[in-house]
């Protein structure tokens, strides 16, 4: 009889959340790329503190579970669920475009496939490291679109996190543009610095800036945030709470100073560009502009993947603006 040779899965890794606070490295088989898809080994993935904090700790509201969920998500809220969007890699040998470095919107994994559209080229001028970083840019811009904030204003950004320190970095390249970040951490004044930004603590804060920018995911944040705009200008609320709930002072100066509340989220391309940006020409873009080098300074030192569940929790209550896990397929870029 003739032997039939049988195809057999490959073993990958990934990182779970399985219950408040606990994290942990599942193996999966991983089954060979059919036509039109491609196999990533990863190289970097970045955590972003924000959405992946309220998954980790179980926060992420009932009535949001389908509009939460990451396009390369497994399992399902609250937990067991694999949850991630921040990945760089190389596309395995043997596929279409082998050896190219991709950004994916994809969970913590060593190795995986995708439709190979999902697959995002990084340019030229940005390493994998820093590519990580894509995703958190995309929020960034389209939350300066939702602003329409234009040269020569004045403008603060409440909470010096990633998002906060990339809307910042988009802002000040607008000609003439003034640009305070705002944060409780002195240390985030260096950062700033190294960005070309200025810095100020809460109680510094200017008080008449034309758009202000909220990322801080507080109640005292958004507070700050009020008490820095200029009469009749915009505040665009870039946080996400979750289950949380927060005062929001309305009284004073912001219902006499007309000031306008914006939702930023970015799920959807800002309704300014929507008619003409696609969700994939906005990350190419966005890919795109973390070509300087200084925006390095938001990564954090790496966290090597097999460290990931034990260190996850610190990751996140941690000072990085980006925490950063390297792969062992990565190790030798660092």
């Amino acid at each position: 009889m003739p032997v039939i040779a049988v195809s057999r899965s490959a073993q990958a890794r990934a990182f779970w959340t399985m219950g408040e606070g606990l994290g942990a490295l599942r193996d999966e088989a991983l089954a060979p790329p059919a036509d039109g898809e491609v196999e990533v080994e990863t190289l970097f993935s970045g955590v972003s503190r924000g959405s992946e904090g309220l998954v980790f700790a179980g926060r992420v509201p009932q009535e949001e579970w389908q509009r939460m969920r990451a396009p390369f998500q497994a399992g399902d809220f609250p937990a067991p669920v694999k949850y991630g969007y921040c990945l760089a890699g190389r596309i395995a040998s043997g596929s279409p475009g082998a050896g190219r470095l991709v950004f994916v919107l994809h969970p913590h994994q060593d190795r995986f496939v995708v439709p190979a559209d999902a697959a995002i080229p990084v340019p030229e001028g940005v390493p994998a490291a820093r590519a990580v970083l894509a995703a958190n840019m995309e929020t960034a811009l389209n939350g300066l679109w939702d602003s329409a904030a234009g040269p020569g204003d004045r403008i603060v950004v409440v909470g010096a996190g990633a998002v906060g320190l990339l809307v910042g970095f988009l802002a000040a390249a607008l000609p003439g543009a003034e640009v305070t970040m705002v944060d409780t951490d002195p240390a985030r004044r260096d950062t700033a610095a190294r960005l070309g930004l200025g810095f100020a603590l809460p109680q510094e804060a200017p008080c008449d800036a034309d758009v202000v920018f909220h990322a801080s995911a507080s109640a005292a944040g958004l507070t700050t945030a009020i008490g820095a705009a200029g009469r009749e200008a915009a505040i665009v609320e870039m946080s996400w709470y979750g289950e949380g709930m927060i005062a929001v002072p309305l009284g004073g100066a912001f219902h006499a100073g007309r000031l306008r509340l914006i939702a930023s989220q970015v799920g959807q391309v800002s309704p300014s560009r929507r008619p003409r940006w696609s969700h994939r020409r906005r990350l190419v873009k966005a890919l795109e502009l973390l070509r300087d080098p200084r925006l390095d300074a938001l990564l954090g030192r790496p966290v090597p993947f097999a460290e990931l569940p034990a260190r996850f929790a610190a990751m996140l209550a941690g000072r990085d603006p980006c925490p950063l896990v390297v792969y062992p397929a990565g190790e030798g870029l660092i």
